[in-house]
């Protein structure tokens, strides 16, 4: 099917989002084989439909949006939150693995995919994938399942980096606490500057002057978004397993002030396809560990019972930074001819604030909320 590009198919699978938060709940409340089995079909549904009957931009938001997107969020939301139910001891390294296997799977798979479809034609290779990864997720749900109730590793003793609250908290008493909004704050705050990076990498290129430039022979931005792929992932695991020796309140007030530098020094590298080339990855890798903190510290503050449905209600502050970051940013760059040094100045505003805030505000709320517990 030449009339829809692989570009218009990624923008269609990242429609998922909305699903999460409902997912969770059902998760929680119906367990994760149930789930992982419906999302699982939707999956299978969606590919092997769209390559089949896709025709035009609307259909792929259909079946890839609707169908698989619908599919991909609850494997998601179930996969990440019962790492954090499984693993109280290395939840930021399980949280962090998980996530970057999600994320790391989209960017291992696109060469790939577009062989299949150069070999095989749009109908046959999506075809064949969502067979494949219908397949592969369904054998997945048959195996995966909850930690039965009380479950804690043995002979484990909770350090004391890392606060875990005894209690479980439904999603209403979650929203009830005022570190709930301080974390959803630095969550939509921090999700910004990545997403924007995401979404503008080759209008970023082209306000710093480095678009034309090649590496190797390759294009400098897919270069780079290959490169920056890999650091997301591996900041996922990095910073999860940093956070389970140091504690997720320092971790994030370090990673975050980090981003925050990187993110100005973006500003500053116009013309130089180099500095391009070497900084733009380690934005990334001070960036990506947004997916392992935040489940993980969601799982430590509001017990791991319910960690899917309350993750699920915490990850719609990505949806909210994607607005933010996308036409939000666009628009502001647009209002200084197409330069993206000013939004970058907000997001590395915000980086800061958030370090700010997960050090001297959300620390002591969670400790003393905790230490009263006990």
């Amino acid at each position: 099917m030449s009339t829809v590009s692989t570009a218009e198919l990624d923008l269609a699978k990242k429609t998922y989002g909305p699903i999460v938060p409902v997912a969770g709940y059902f998760i929680d409340k119906f367990g994760i084989r149930n789930l992982m089995l419906v999302g699982s079909v939707l999956i299978f549904l969606g590919w092997t439909l769209g390559g089949i009957f896709a025709k035009s931009v609307f259909h792929l938001y259909i079946y890839y949006g609707v169908l698989a997107g619908t599919g991909c969020g609850i494997i998601y939301i179930a996969t990440v939150a019962n790492a954090v139910k499984w693993f109280p001891d290395k939840r930021g390294l399980a949280a962090g693995l998980t996530a970057a296997g999600f994320g790391g799977g989209s960017a291992l798979t696109l060469i790939p995919i577009s062989g299949s479809i150069a070999s095989m034609g749009w109908a046959g290779a999506m075809t064949a994938w969502g067979i494949g990864q219908g397949v592969v997720a369904i054998a997945m749900a048959l195996i995966l399942h909850h930690p039965p109730k009380g479950w804690l590793p043995k002979d484990w003793v909770q350090p004391k980096a890392v606060a875990q609250t005894q209690r479980e908290y439904s999603a209403a008493q979650m929203m009830s606490q005022k570190e709930f909004y301080i974390m959803y704050a630095m969550f939509l705050m921090v999700c910004t500057g990545g997403l924007m990076t995401t979404g503008n990498m080759s209008q970023i290129a082209k306000s710093l002057n480095v678009f034309d430039a090649k590496v190797m022979g390759i294009a400098i931005v897919p270069f780079v978004a290959t490169l920056a792929g890999v650091t997301n992932a591996l900041a996922r695991i990095m910073w999860g397993t940093v956070s389970d020796r140091f504690g997720r309140e320092y971790t994030m007030a370090f990673a975050f002030a980090l981003e925050g530098v990187l993110i100005f020094m973006m500003t500053q590298i116009s013309g130089s396809p180099i500095a391009f080339m070497i900084l733009m990855p380690f934005v990334f890798l001070a960036w990506g560990e947004i997916y392992a903190l935040f489940s993980a510290i969601t799982g430590d503050v509001f017990g791991p019972k319910n960690a899917s449905g309350n993750y699920g209600i915490m990850y719609t502050a990505k949806g909210l930074a994607s607005i933010m970051a996308g036409w939000g940013a666009a628009a502001v760059a647009a209002m200084y001819a197409g330069s993206f040094s000013v939004p970058y100045y907000i997001a590395a505003v915000f980086d800061l604030v958030a370090a700010a805030l997960a050090l001297f505000v959300l620390r002591p709320i969670i400790r003393k909320r905790i230490a009263g517990e006990a």
